[in-house]
């Protein structure tokens, strides 16, 4: 079994802004998490940036830490960041009357065909799926609520 990439979208009634204000930083990572693993940020910037680095307290079965770094950016547009894996978590902001489009991804274009394999052999896209799934509900609500 090979991992394919696994994505979902919600619209948020709030601005780009203020959605990208929580995906920029860090520390409020933990807030809109749907996979239950982010525990807070250790380390980095208050607003990330292209070439951030911040550190996550993680859990997954065990408690771990884990250092990513952003690698894609336009700000209030898109984020993706990565970590020791060559895979991508990105949210990319579609405004539209009302409120604003939210695309969650994890990204394997860049994986080799290896890391795929492993990844899908493992569960990893059905167990993402979910959590991206869960995560944007946490957005809606966190954004809608700090947009109100």
């Amino acid at each position: 079994m090979s991992a394919s990439n696994v994505s979902a979208s919600t619209t948020i009634a709030a601005p780009p802004e203020t959605i990208f204000a929580i995906l920029a930083d860090p520390r409020q990572h933990a807030r809109i998490d749907g996979s239950g693993t982010v525990r807070g940020s250790l380390s980095g910037p208050d607003r990330l940036e292209l070439g951030s680095q911040f550190g996550m307290d993680m859990k997954m079965g065990a408690p771990y830490r884990i250092k990513n770094r952003v690698v894609e950016f336009e700000d209030g547009r898109l984020i993706a960041w990565r970590h020791v894996g060559a895979h991508r978590w990105r949210y990319e902001l579609t405004p539209q009357a009302g409120g604003t489009v939210v695309t969650e991804t994890w990204d394997l274009t860049h994986c080799n065909g290896l890391n795929r394999w492993v990844l899908g052999a493992m569960g990893y896209p059905k167990r993402h799926q979910k959590g991206i799934e869960q995560t944007l509900v946490n957005l809606k609500e966190a954004a809608e609520a700090d947009a109100a």
